[in-house]
């Protein structure tokens, strides 16, 4: 499903959306491809159960996991991950539930990707671990505009560049973070992540990328987010990311 793998499964999708900090069980997005199928029992259906085992038991730990199952082109590679802040308790719901609803929303596809608040997974027959995927991605953003447009987005973008070069420098290539704006009385929040099959260098650039997709996402939203296979940015003028106790 990345560049030059299949047919390309998506383009870019627009949503509307006020968006909330509980962790849902609705997937945010999910893409299919319906250039290869598998039949139910066949080989590549065995090596998918085989992958899901795995990543299941993987990924709760550690928020991450990734594992390629089986031979020649029945090959199923795959990852799962948690957003940084959840529990593993959550982390390990959502991977079960996505991994449920993958197969039922895309059935007998070789590939596809789901997209959850609390974690993605994605699942192909070609490898595509450690490449970055600039093709799967879509848009969320808040329904609010700010009044000061101009400053606000130029802020917004400064301060989401910053939280980029703290995150590619940790292990977890996640981070989060918080500021005042000058008005005194709002405060910004956000995060940013990367799948960790991903180098450090590699989680920049793709959220360089990410943010330059800010004007056609999110210019003058209160919120907003970029989402693709490989890393994600979000922003809010209320605390989202989850306190642990």
């Amino acid at each position: 499903m990345s560049s030059g793998n299949l047919v390309p499964l998506s383009m870019l999708f627009f949503f509307t959306l006020l968006l909330k900090s509980a962790i849902g069980v609705e997937p945010l997005y999910h893409i299919c491809s319906s250039s290869f199928n598998y039949s139910s029992g066949s080989p590549f259906d065995k090596n998918l159960n085989t992958l899901f085992n795995q990543l299941s038991t993987k990924v709760p730990p550690t928020g991450f996991g990734q594992s390629s199952v089986g031979g020649s082109q029945e090959t199923a590679h795959g990852l799962a991950l948690c957003r940084g802040d959840v529990s593993t308790a959550d982390c390990k719901s959502c991977v079960s539930t996505a991994t449920a609803e993958i197969k039922n929303r895309c059935t007998n596809d070789k590939a596809a990707v789901i997209w959850y608040d609390a974690c993605l997974l994605r699942y192909s027959n070609v490898n595509f671990l450690g490449s970055i995927d600039s093709e799967n991605k879509f848009y969320l953003y808040n329904t609010q505009n700010v009044s000061d447009i101009e400053s606000f987005n130029g802020i917004t973008r400064e301060f989401l560049s910053r939280l980029t070069d703290k995150a590619y420098r940790t292990q977890k290539l996640f981070a989060t973070d918080e500021m005042n704006l000058d008005n005194k009385i709002d405060k910004l929040y956000g995060l940013v992540q990367c799948t960790r099959d991903l180098s450090g260098l590699q989680c920049k650039r793709c959220l360089d990328n990410a943010i330059s997709e800010f004007p056609n996402c999110c210019d003058s939203r209160r919120g907003g987010r970029v989402i693709t296979g490989s890393c994600n940015f979000r922003y809010e003028l209320y605390p989202f990311v989850i306190t642990k106790k």
